[in-house]
């Protein structure tokens, strides 16, 4: 019986620090977020639609389409890749949500098995 209590609470306990996700809020539109590159922070920005993504970084446009899992992960691959690496398609997991702006993780969808993986992190804003 002090078992099933026990746990029962520590399950209590754990809801309400799990933190709120929603995704839905950006799935699509308009965002921008921070970069670095050679130690120089940088701004670029992308459009989102349901089946899209349109980068804009130093005077370049990238597009790749999306396919979303879930209403907080989708898988992204190059539409016009210029080598083997850019083939490989990406998976993104929204982690966290606020008013305006997500952090996420990314990752190759597809693990190379002769290289260790890497797992990185971001955050974008909503900017309409």
């Amino acid at each position: 019986m002090q078992k099933s209590l026990l746990l029962l609470l520590s399950l209590l306990c754990l809801s309400c620090f799990q933190t709120e996700r929603n995704c839905s809020d950006f799935k699509t539109g308009n965002f921008e977020f921070q970069y670095t590159v050679d130690g120089i922070e940088k701004t670029g920005r992308f459009v989102r639609t349901d089946t899209l993504n349109i980068d804009y970084y130093e005077s370049k446009v990238d597009s790749a389409s999306i396919r979303w899992i879930n209403d907080c992960e989708f898988i992204q691959k190059k539409i016009n890749p210029k080598n083997k690496n850019e083939e490989k398609a990406i998976h993104f997991k929204i982690l966290t949500t606020s008013k305006d702006s997500y952090t996420f993780e990314y990752q190759l969808a597809v693990k190379d098995p002769y290289k260790k993986k890497r797992v990185e992190k971001g955050t974008a804003k909503k900017i309409k």
